[in-house]
């Protein structure tokens, strides 16, 4: 049985779902090769519009298998790093993804698990779910994931959540930042579908550019050096051909290309 389960629909969203419920979806070696390698592919694949990350089973993430952190503890010390490297090189990917990315937590949603909602673009989850940083506890650290959950929570909140593990509700987490919406688990699939046809409205190669946007803006001053590189982005945006589509369907009260339904019917 596959660890990684992939289905994409015929709007091009690929939706991956962790399929370790077994071990509430804790991330191994394998699994984080397998998570890696399935996000690169989808990122050259031209047809994904939108990845949704899932898990299987009761949970979302539990975080990483114990099990492999303490085989890998008493192993070589050149294995260890490496494996570190691997899922850190998981998180970079997930984060710099071109394409729009969902996060729906339910359950348990620990350690890495916190991480992976972090990178995604969007992240909701039910109102049932629990988050927790827990690798103190464990005497470790949060150190992969940290970047990405300081950047979601803010410096003040991490600075808490990181040394006291405590479990974070579904509401809390939305308090402060790291998941966006809440519902029951039932009307997840309801929350999920109104992000994504909210998604599916922009254009694809204008939302690359704008989470592009969003990395060259994070951490800088707003200095002249930033004013003209944000303007010379405005630019060519506009005389792009999705900017040209986008500007001409709106005057002409019509639906852009990339909105068009199956057959290359526009849809409004």
């Amino acid at each position: 049985m596959s660890d990684l389960l992939e289905r994409t629909d015929a709007r091009g969203v690929t939706t991956l779902t962790l399929n370790r419920p077994g071990r509430r979806n804790a991330l191994d070696d394998m699994l984080v090769v397998h998570l890696t390698e399935a996000l690169r592919r989808l990122e050259a694949a031209p047809d994904v519009r939108i990845v949704v990350l899932m898990g299987a089973g009761e949970s979302f993430c539990s975080g990483g298998d114990i099990e492999w952190m303490k085989r890998l503890a008493n192993g070589a010390p050149e294995h260890n790093e490496a494996d570190a490297l691997a899922l850190a090189e998981l998180m970079k990917t997930l984060d710099q993804l071109s394409k729009p990315t969902i996060a729906v937590a339910h359950g348990a949603v620990y350690g890495g698990g916190v991480g992976l909602v972090a990178c995604c673009d969007v992240g909701v989850a039910s109102e049932g779910a629990s988050f927790c940083l827990s690798e103190v506890r464990l005497g470790l650290i949060p150190a992969v994931v940290g970047p990405y959950v300081t950047r979601s929570i803010g410096i003040r909140q991490a600075r808490r959540y990181f040394v006291t593990a405590e479990v974070i509700g579904a509401r809390r987490a939305a308090d402060i930042g790291l998941i966006h919406d809440l519902a029951q688990e039932a009307e997840l699939p309801k929350l999920l579908d109104r992000i994504i046809e909210a998604i599916l409205l922009g254009a694809p190669c204008a939302q690359a550019d704008a989470k592009a946007l969003m990395r060259l803006c994070e951490g800088r001053s707003i200095d002249e050096q930033l004013v003209m590189e944000t303007a010379q982005r405005l630019a060519a945006r506009r005389v792009s051909s999705e900017g040209r589509e986008g500007l001409s369907a709106f005057l002409e009260k019509r639906a852009p290309w990339w909105r068009a339904g199956p057959g290359g019917a526009n849809v409004s």
